[in-house]
């Protein structure tokens, strides 16, 4: 049981990191205002806005679920 949840939690925690490695960081939509980076409105930006916005939320619940495996496996 230990070594399931053990698994379990390495994959989340592998999963996790990737996720957070595929975020564009804050600064990211400044530094194109700042520099002038000439794209229109509705092609690349929306489609960085979902991608980070699905990104952010697998990163909530990825987090979720490394938590309660890192108490379930401090239980038992």
């Amino acid at each position: 049981m230990v070594t399931v949840f053990t698994i379990l939690q390495i994959i989340a925690c592998l999963f996790l990191i990737v996720v957070v490695l595929l975020q564009s960081g804050k600064s990211a939509g400044l530094s194109g205002a700042v520099s002038g980076a000439a794209e229109s409105l509705f092609s690349a930006k929306t489609q960085a806005k979902t991608l980070d916005a699905k990104l952010a939320k697998a990163t909530k619940w990825v987090a979720l679920v490394f938590a309660a495996l890192s108490l379930t496996l401090s239980l038992i």
